[in-house]
């Protein structure tokens, strides 16, 4: 009999030939461990990162942080990237920020787009304060100001953060015209609880910009001022714990307090709970607040989509980039949302508990979305290599040459399933974004041209304003009191016209009335007082009069601890003390010397008479 794992022919057997059964090998596999999967490495880049969070969710992800140098994953900085630095990057490397984000990350770009999106749809892009860029649109501030002067302006630099150089004012006359500056509307009545002012941190992730893909984070940070709030009034408009709600500025205040349900930093949590009992409507407040970030975003779309195109062409295994920015939304009294700024890189550090809390689960949901496991480095290696040789020696250039866009169904499905506490905003099934969303670039290049015009424009302006300053100067100083003119008399017949005859005024200068000053001759005179000054202390004046006067017993007490180095450097010399001479000698001396020269002059006159006529005999040559 024969088994059914033997192998035969049907012919054989017909032909009664007999063959060999032949029995598969027996591997006894009970006592044996198959070789593990070698798991793939995954390493991050921190060496531009100054954030201990981001090394402590590495680790707990199991990463291994690597340098610069090396064939890294994930690249994380705090800085904004350069174009150099994205085109070098291999197709299995992802880094936390996209070329073109300052875009809206940096004031002045942020405003310059915002306002574009405003002329072209001034209902929907009303989510802003009245914003200027400074010194382009320092004439339109000036005009606004001048037709309502009840108005309040903050000034931020173009490009700072942690609320360093901010101001508010109520007069644009003083500002300073060649200042780079963001001017604002200030909100002067926003939403107040507990009568403080407070902002909203809210994080906002973008994971794709083609197609454009924006998570926001259920969590976040509601920052209070620590001074209670009133309008800006000439008293308080310099206080910076009243009036700005970074957490940079109030945690140096003295009533700063960091209890996390009643402190001066809350979760959003909190925030939406404390509006519910108050009765509001928390789900449409931030259908609005999502709105507004999606708007925010989509501004700067064109120029995001075209230096991504640009610096990552071959990138098909992962999205290249992602982002996590923090965007500061302020409420009006209606409860409306209001942008403030979009933070490129949102602080990380974990001072408190809260902030522990809170940002933690916020990087691990991030990295979670991020499917870094899912690039097989070494096979993309292999890959690329292959790739520059088979290119070298002229091969497969009609497959190179079709390239398909790529395709991250599958990452964004894992995306979607690892989210955590984040929640998609955008796209969404409501198609209202469309118009805003395919926006053209011809509106980017007017405007580009119209800012250039502007800018133009102003540095004329501004050279006018500084002459005419110069010039209205010179008109104060020299429009000195004239002499009074004395008012002619009345008209004479002709005949004794002839022979009257006014004496012309003679213009005294008053020496007391303010003079031009002549450059060159302030310069000198500068330069003569230092020069006295030297001479003074190099010839030992100072110290002689001061001993004089100490020994006169004239010095007064200020002086005396003014000058109290001469003390102690007489009293460290080897040489002994030197008794000054007194006021009163002094004098005599002056005396003195001054008797020998009136004798000696008047008897040089006598010798040789002076020959003016007015002299006396008593003149002294």
């Amino acid at each position: 009999m024969v088994s059914d794992s033997s192998y035969t022919s049907s012919e054989s057997e017909k032909e009664g030939v007999v063959q060999k059964v032949v029995e598969p090998p027996q591997f006894v596999t009970n006592n044996v461990e198959r070789p593990k999967k070698r798991k793939r490495s995954i390493s991050v880049c921190l060496t531009n990162c100054r954030y201990d969070v981001i090394r402590k969710i590495t680790q707990s992800f199991g990463y291994k942080e690597s340098g610069d140098a090396e064939n890294w994953n994930l690249y994380w900085t705090d800085w904004s990237i350069s174009v150099e630095r994205c085109k070098e990057m291999k197709r299995y490397q992802k880094i936390n920020h996209f070329p073109g984000m300052l875009e809206i990350c940096r004031k002045d770009l942020l405003a310059r787009n915002l306002n574009r999106m405003q002329r072209l749809f001034p209902k929907e892009y009303n989510f802003f304060p009245k914003t200027w860029c400074l010194p382009a649109d320092l004439g339109d501030v000036l005009a606004y100001s001048r037709t309502r002067k009840h108005k309040t302006y903050i000034l931020k630099p173009d490009a700072g953060s942690q609320g360093k150089g901010i101001t508010l004012c109520k007069n644009m006359k003083d500002v300073n015209p060649s200042e780079r500056l963001i001017c604002q509307v200030y909100i002067a009545r926003p939403f107040l609880i507990d009568g403080y002012k407070f902002d909203l941190r809210v994080y906002t992730l973008i994971t794709s910009c083609d197609p454009l893909r924006i998570y926001v984070y259920k969590e976040g940070l509601v920052r209070f001022a620590t001074s209670r709030y009133k309008e800006p009034t000439g008293v308080n408009i310099s206080n910076v714990f009243m009036h700005l709600t970074n957490y940079a500025v109030n945690k140096h205040s003295r009533t700063y307090n960091q209890d996390t349900e009643a402190g001066s930093k809350r979760k959003l949590s909190w925030f939406n709970a404390y509006l519910r009992n108050l009765g509001y409507d928390v789900e449409k407040l931030w259908k609005c607040i999502d709105e507004v970030i999606i708007k925010t975003v989509i501004s700067a779309f064109p120029i995001l989509k075209h230096s991504y195109l640009a610096c990552f062409p071959n990138h098909d295994v992962i999205p290249a980039c992602c982002e996590l920015l923090g965007t500061d939304i302020i409420l009006d009294r209606k409860l409306n949302p209001q942008l403030l700024e979009v933070n490129h890189s949102p602080s990380f550090h974990t001072d408190t508990e809260l902030d522990c809390e809170v940002k933690e689960a916020l990087i691990g949901d991030m990295f979670s979305m991020m499917n870094l496991e899912k690039c097989d480095k070494r096979r993309i290696i292999r890959e690329d290599r292959k790739k520059i040789r088979e290119r070298l020696q002229g091969l497969n250039l009609s497959k190179e040459s079709a390239v398909s866009s790529p395709n991250f169904s599958e990452y964004y499905k894992h995306e979607m399933s690892n989210r955590g506490d984040f929640r998609l905003v955008f796209p969404t099934n409501d198609h209202s974004f469309d118009k805003f969303y395919h926006q053209g670039v011809n509106s980017i290049y007017s405007s580009t041209q119209a800012t250039k015009a502007r800018i133009t424009a102003q540095a004329i302006m501004r050279e006018e304003m500084l002459t005419k300053a110069k010039i209205e100067a010179e008109k104060r100083i020299s429009n000195l009191k004239a002499p009074i003119k004395p008012k002619p008399p009345p008209p004479s017949p002709p005949e004794a016209r002839k022979l009257i005859r006014f004496p012309a005024p003679n213009t005294v200068v008053n020496s007391f009335e303010p003079q031009m000053i002549v450059e060159a001759e302030e310069h000198e005179r500068l330069q003569r007082l230092s020069q006295r000054d030297f001479l003074v202390r190099k010839n030992g004046l100072l110290e002689h009069i001061y001993f004089s006067m100490k020994v006169n017993g004239t010095l007064r007490s200020q002086d005396e601890k003014k000058y109290a180095i001469f003390d102690k450097l007489r009293t460290t010399s080897d040489n002994h003390f030197i008794k000054g001479p007194a006021i009163s000698d002094l004098l005599e001396g002056i005396r003195s010397s001054g008797a020998t020269l009136l004798q000696r002059g008047h008897d040089v006159h006598q010798k040789a008479p002076c020959t003016r006529r007015s002299c006396d005999n008593r003149c002294v040559l």
